[in-house]
């Protein structure tokens, strides 16, 4: 079964909502106070919720069109690969070398796994 390119896209943008869904809840976590109230009332925890209903609602749409999951998950591993890139933006967060090299390994194991 050829997995349609609008399933692959969708998935795509599920990984950047996931990246920015953990963004919101580091930031959330930052500025919680520890009592439940500040976790249930806190704009960005709320916000990294959103966002992952987001992916929820992508993968469902994708799926519904149509592709394996052999191609789509691994599409969804790039989340990290935007999440550095967040953490490098927002937070100063160093991307080494090291990590380069890893982001490209995840690159490439996506485009193997999309090829089986």
């Amino acid at each position: 079964m050829q997995t349609p390119l609008a399933s692959m896209g969708m998935f795509l943008v599920a990984s950047v909502l996931g990246a920015l869904g953990q963004f919101l809840y580091k930031g959330g976590a930052d500025a919680a106070q520890g009592g439940l109230a500040s976790y249930l009332l806190n704009g960005r925890i709320l916000g990294g919720v959103g966002c992952y209903v987001g992916v929820m609602v992508l993968f469902v749409a994708a799926f519904k069109r149509g592709g394996s999951l052999s191609v789509l998950y691994p599409i969804y591993a790039s989340t990290f690969i935007f999440a550095a890139i967040l953490g490098a933006l927002a937070y100063g967060t160093p991307i080494k070398p090291i990590n380069v090299g890893g982001m490209l390994l995840l690159v490439a194991g996506m485009y193997c796994m999309g090829r089986s």
